[in-house]
């Protein structure tokens, strides 16, 4: 495969119910295309991290994946009020969501660490009031 392969989702921020869907189609693509259970599983975990970051804070957004040869390439992109302070946002337990998100399970201030500790790399563009776009690879 030397060509990319590009996937586009739109995630819902209305919806919890949706959340994760992005996630679960990108896994059944990566396995049809072949690639091992452990890169996917890492992308599963990253992507549906993010989606759950986006429908809580931003009201949903967008997710492109390009499936390389040797990465996978994660780029997600939001018009939500962006991440105010990234170095206390990437402190696991950290968290800004309200308590209603919390009382449905979400909201742990885990995603962000969790989308780093799964990808090989990690970079978020922000700023406060202007969204956020971040992009995460996973090499195989």
């Amino acid at each position: 495969m030397n060509e990319v392969l590009q996937f586009h989702y739109d995630v819902d921020g209305e919806d919890f119910t949706s959340a994760g869907e992005a996630s679960v189609q990108i896994k059944k693509n990566l396995r049809q295309l072949g690639f091992p259970p452990d890169t996917i599983r890492r992308v599963s975990i990253a992507m549906y991290e993010g989606e759950i970051n986006m429908v809580i804070h931003a009201g949903g957004g967008e997710a492109d994946v390009l499936v390389h040869e040797d990465y996978i390439e994660m780029i997600l992109t939001d018009h939500g009020p962006g991440i105010e302070n990234v170095n206390l946002a990437m402190q696991e337990g950290y968290s800004t969501a309200p308590d209603t998100i919390r009382t449905l399970g979400f909201g742990a201030g885990m995603g962000l660490p969790n989308m780093k500790r799964y990808s090989d790399s990690l970079h978020i563009d922000t700023a406060k009031g202007q969204g956020c776009k971040i992009t995460m690879k996973v090499f195989v």
